[in-house]
């Protein structure tokens, strides 16, 4: 697993100082593509960060090859930044980033004068970069892991997970539109393109454009420019499929809204299946049309819900299995309940975790988890709470939170309740008589008796021990 410590600078730049890229340097951009996918969400990530090409190293500088003028630009404007710092992260030789045209061969100069040439990769349908001819609208590229297979089901997203399937695997609408919302990084984006892989596994013959609501209204806005609005409307209006990621992103966009309300009725009307995804339902989206709004709820409205301890323990085991990689118990533990926000952030860290254990060549452990992370995991600025407390133990047990302040003497429920009691001991300023009122009004003395308890347990169990650390870890950090 480890890999030798990028730490020499004239080592690092020797060993790529050729400017066709490495293994190594390849490896390393994409373990940057996976930082700044955390940083900016996967779908911005696909549409604007996977269409560069690595071209090599110039001097100090790690040279990007953009498709067109306008990704370039883009990319410089909005991500640039986010790049630079995860390169950093990476590869402390490298001192920025730099974006260029390659649109045919071209050629560059390094310190040794050493040369490469480039070419434009062009691919067909989901695979291909939007193309910049007028006359022309594809979708946006597919990403090959994010199919039905790698996607872990859990309470929180089954119904979207079912939905989905069943409008890829049928050959006629099953619910149009197929509305699918949830929050940042819980797996929208992936039931999107798994959908799109399957329709081409199942009906190969099916149209079918993916693209997400920002590129649909860049290209719409090209169409106008080009005065190719006849292009436009026969190229969408003809699809068997129709796939509008992050529709919110056009809210207050009333030309655009018009066309995609037409565009709908053209496609629904055909029975040509509509499917969209957003980050609220459609009767909460702001600054959207009522009539499109009415339109989007038609069919069916499937939720994500945010994510439970379980499926994030299970989303963690996965990639770690797909990775090929044998994580200690106690760090996907830790990471599983301490990461709560979204799925992306969660797979960002586990990326992170790897990325440092690769290249310094440390072994993972709980404490180099948090050394690594410190800047992802919440910080306990603000005072812990007994409430806080109870409810994250609460969930690691998979018991409820009534049950903390319940007089049921069941050891599932007792124990963690004592736990509970243990932890607020240790963490908080409370005094005994505080902490008792918190827990049903008991008295100081039971929460005495749960503190020496819990004490005798973590000396005689080391697995019990170990789940108290856990528990305190992500409670402290």
């Amino acid at each position: 697993m480890a890999q030798p410590q990028l730490v020499d600078q004239g080592a690092v730049v020797a060993s790529v100082d050729r400017l066709s890229p490495t293994a190594m340097l390849k490896d390393q951009w994409n373990m940057v593509k996976e930082l700044v996918a955390t940083d900016i969400g996967v779908s911005h990530s696909k549409s604007w960060i996977e269409p560069l090409e690595l071209l090599g190293l110039d001097g100090m500088m790690l040279v990007l090859g953009s498709p067109n003028s306008f990704a370039k630009d883009w990319v410089e404007n909005h991500y640039l930044e986010s790049m630079e710092k995860s390169w950093k992260q990476i590869n402390m030789v490298i001192q920025g980033v730099k974006i260029i045209i390659h649109e045919a061969p071209l050629t560059i100069a390094n310190t040794n004068s050493s040369t490469i040439s480039a070419q434009v990769k062009t691919q067909e349908s989901f695979d291909s970069f939007e193309k910049e001819e007028a006359g022309t609208y594809t979708g946006a590229p597919l990403d090959n892991r994010f199919t039905f297979e790698n996607f872990v089901v859990g309470k929180p997203n089954e119904l979207a997970y079912a939905a989905a399937l069943r409008v890829a695997e049928s050959s006629t609408p099953q619910f149009n539109p197929l509305f699918l919302y949830g929050g940042v990084g819980l797996g929208k984006t992936h039931l999107m393109h798994a959908i799109a892989w399957k329709i081409r596994q199942c009906h190969p013959a099916r149209k079918v454009i993916y693209l997400s609501a920002e590129k649909f209204m860049y290209q719409f806005v090209r169409a106008l420019r080009y005065k190719d609005m006849v292009s436009f409307k026969d190229q969408f209006r003809a699809v068997d499929v129709l796939m509008i990621d992050d529709v919110q992103f056009i809210s207050g966009k009333d030309t655009t809204q018009e066309e995609f309300f037409h565009t709908f009725n053209a496609l629904v009307d055909k029975n040509h299946q509509v499917i969209v995804s957003a980050d609220k339902s459609p009767s909460d989206l702001e600054n959207m049309e009522e009539r499109l709004k009415s339109r989007l709820g038609w069919g069916l409205v499937a939720d994500i819900h945010p994510t439970t301890y379980e499926l994030r323990l299970g989303i963690l085991q996965a990639k770690s299995a797909a990775l090929g990689v044998k994580m200690p118990k106690e760090v996907l533990e830790f990471l599983a309940f301490k990461i709560t926000s979204n799925i992306r952030e969660l797979e960002g860290a586990l990326n992170r975790i790897l990325a440092h254990a690769s290249l310094v060549g440390r072994s993972i452990s709980l404490d180099t988890t948090q050394e690594v992370l410190r800047d992802l995991l919440r910080s306990n600025d603000q005072r812990l709470t007994v409430e806080e407390i109870q409810r994250k133990v609460a969930e690691y047990f998979n018991i409820k939170m009534s049950d903390m302040v319940s007089n049921r003497r069941m050891q599932n429920i007792a124990r963690p309740r004592q736990i509970a009691m243990y932890i607020a001991k240790q963490l908080t300023s409370k005094s005994l008589p505080e902490i008792g009122r918190k827990f049903g009004g008991r008295d100081h003395t039971t929460i005495l008796h749960a503190v020496r308890k819990i004490q005798e347990l973590c000396a005689d169990d080391f697995d019990f021990a170990n789940d108290v650390e856990i528990l305190k870890r992500s409670l402290q950090t």
